[in-house]
């Protein structure tokens, strides 16, 4: 009789394990990575995206896509919350080069954001871009 309790109990947990497993998993959104010329149809088809530019000031002055919105890479943390209030926005992200883009696009997805896509680099970008 206690071997059958046993056994039923065990049966209970790894069930119930499994569900949440299940839950979790549909909670969690991974990273994404694409290309430019993913980024751009993308881009064309949905005027509303975010297109995310996580260099510095500096930077973004002196060469951006056009569209884009500035927000440094260290000030995430601290000015995403206002700046994309939006957690299931779709938010294109782009640097230099593809490692602060990566770095950032890990960070918003750490901070709930679900749906984040790292492009890489404006240097890979063959389109068009503005200055100013």
């Amino acid at each position: 009789m206690k071997k059958w309790i046993l056994i039923i109990v065990c049966l209970f947990i790894a069930f119930v394990g499994c569900g949440q497993n299940t839950q979790r998993e549909t909670k969690n959104t991974e990273y994404r990575k694409i290309s430019a010329e993913e980024a751009k149809k993308i881009l064309d088809e949905n005027p509303e995206i975010i297109l995310l530019d996580v260099r510095t000031e500096a930077e973004y002055k002196e060469i951006r896509i056009p569209g884009s919105v500035l927000l440094p890479g260290n000030e995430i943390e601290d000015k995403a919350a206002n700046r994309l209030p939006d957690k299931d926005a779709l938010i294109i992200v782009y640097c230099r080069s593809g490692m602060r883009s990566n770095a950032a696009a890990n960070k918003l997805i750490s901070m709930g954001y679900t749906n984040v896509y790292d492009m890489g680099g404006i240097m890979s970008w063959p389109y068009e871009t503005e200055k100013g």
